[in-house]
């Protein structure tokens, strides 16, 4: 039977580059603009990157990333192996293993054809059902598969970094915080004192024996998608401890209303739709659901009752996924029936490659940045 689904893919497949070749093109057609791999990463993980689409430009990304990852290591682990000098001609000999030619490969359609590129994945995406279209579900599964396997590959990046005794794991006194943590100001980013401390690696160390594997170093990192109870309870003493403007250990309803609620309200509506009202208009809504957290009562908000929103205040890899399969199924999906064809895909190819990759030549270029 699976043979039978390859064979019908690869016919349909062929049968509609037939009809793409014959068709005349539109004026808009952008099938020859120029695409570029981000050439910097961002190592703050406190900041979601969006993860690209196609697994092949992601190990692309990874390799470069990995490049940057090991200079920035050497520079600050073995400052005295580093040297500035580089030899003469050094940097018009690019070595393909670290992709510094990476843009020619993009736009070269004898290695990187991305109509081909998306007939091949679209049956890997189409998985469930397996029925000729790719849902929002489907979507976000993809999207979530990728996510995943960036997300653990910089994992094992930072253990190798900070496992120093090679053991596989990683205790308190091995971790040493990020550099731009150690850097900033204690109020950079909204994550001061209690982010990579030890009360945070003690709520990651889910088993309690004072070190971290690389599923809890990974929880560590990545807090917002950890299933450990210990882990989510420090999420939000950490909100409770931001948002305590008077300093009672506690959220009264109006540190509640200027800052929590917002967060709670835009998770909701992811279109922001409601973002003009006025304080007065959310003041009801607000209260509400004040009223259903409070389960006591008592009129403030301990770090237990933040337990059902932290997930809406500190949202999940998922969250992410889905926003970009929404954003890419609403701008392919011709016919709005809510899902997509491969010809669909085929006809609207850099919708898949847009969120990821810019263009400064082209001015009619859209770039969307609404899911980092």
């Amino acid at each position: 039977m699976g043979k039978v689904s390859v064979f019908i893919y690869i016919t349909i497949a062929l049968l509609l580059l037939l009809l793409l070749s014959q068709s005349p093109k539109k004026p808009n057609d952008h099938r020859h603009r120029r695409l570029k791999v981000r050439s910097s990463f961002n190592f703050n993980p406190t900041r979601h990157e969006a993860v690209p689409f196609d697994p092949l430009v992601a190990d692309i990304e990874r390799r470069r990333q990995d490049r940057e990852w090991e200079k920035q290591y050497m520079e600050h682990a073995h400052p005295e192996l580093v040297t500035h000098d580089a030899a003469p001609g050094e940097e018009s000999q690019p070595e393909w293993e670290d992709f510094m030619n990476a843009e020619d490969y993009l736009n070269d359609e004898e290695k990187f054809n991305v109509t081909n590129r998306l007939v091949l994945l679209f049956p890997k995406i189409d998985v469930n059902p397996a029925d000729g279209y790719i849902s929002e579900s489907e979507l976000t599964e993809w999207n979530m598969l990728q996510s995943q396997r960036e997300v653990m590959h910089r994992t094992q990046r930072e253990m190798e970094t900070h496992d120093k005794n090679k053991d596989g794991f990683v205790s308190f006194a091995e971790y040493e915080p990020p550099s731009w943590v150690r850097n900033s100001d204690n109020n950079s980013f909204g994550y001061d004192m209690g982010w990579w401390k030890e009360d945070h690696f003690n709520a990651s160390d889910a088993d309690g024996d004072g070190l971290l594997n690389i599923t809890e170093f990974n929880d560590f990192l990545h807090p917002a998608d950890s299933k450990n109870p210990k882990l989510l309870l420090w999420l939000c003493n950490e909100e409770v401890r931001e948002r305590d403007t008077d300093r009672d250990g506690k959220v009264n309803f109006k540190e509640f209303f200027h800052g929590l609620f917002d967060l709670v309200r835009n998770y909701d509506d992811e279109a922001h739709n409601s973002s003009h009202l006025s304080d007065d208009t959310m003041d009801a809504p607000a209260r509400q659901l004040f009223a259903q957290l409070d389960k006591d009562g008592d009129g403030y908000l301990s770090h237990e009752e933040l337990l059902p929103i932290i997930g809406k205040l500190h949202p999940s890899e998922r969250y992410y996924a889905k926003q970009q399969a929404d954003y890419i199924i609403s701008q392919a999906d011709a016919d709005k029936d809510g899902r997509l064809t491969l010809l669909e895909m085929i006809e609207n190819p850099y919708v898949f490659y847009s969120a990821i990759f810019t263009d400064d030549d082209d001015e009619d270029y859209d770039y969307h940045d609404e899911f980092r």
